[in-house]
């Protein structure tokens, strides 16, 4: 059975950093996309981030974009997001998803990941 679990998330003021985690389990994801969505309160799931398979290419969001990197450990089957520069607005509960196919563009579009995380909360306060 395929998991994803996320943690490194908490409550951290606005300037302030921290660096999520996915672990992958139950099969491995060298050769898959894998990515970063958020979602607040009362807002949609929104695309945060993602790391190709190939040459680990990366796409941000532009809300997102010289502030957070987000990077993958094929050995360890996980993937990582940095988050720098925290404001209030980044508060949402953060979500790892990972690709069944070996795309060799790294997707922004949700509905194109097959695995998801349970998601871990990220607050920031002012």
């Amino acid at each position: 059975q395929v998991q994803l679990v996320e943690s490194g998330g908490g409550l951290v003021q606005a300037g302030g950093s921290l660096r999520l985690s996915c672990a992958a389990s139950g099969r491995t994801f060298s050769r898959n996309t894998m990515g970063w969505f958020r979602q607040a309160p009362g807002k949609e799931r929104e695309f945060v981030g993602c790391i190709s398979r190939i040459e680990a290419i990366t796409r941000y969001a532009d809300s997102v974009k010289g502030r957070f990197t987000i990077s993958r450990d094929n050995a360890r089957n996980t993937v990582y997001l940095q988050m720098n520069s925290l404001s209030p607005e980044d508060t949402a509960v953060y979500y790892c998803a990972a690709e069944a196919g070996e795309s060799p563009v790294p997707e922004t579009r949700s509905q194109k990941y097959d695995y998801w995380g349970q998601g871990t909360q990220v607050t920031v306060s002012s």
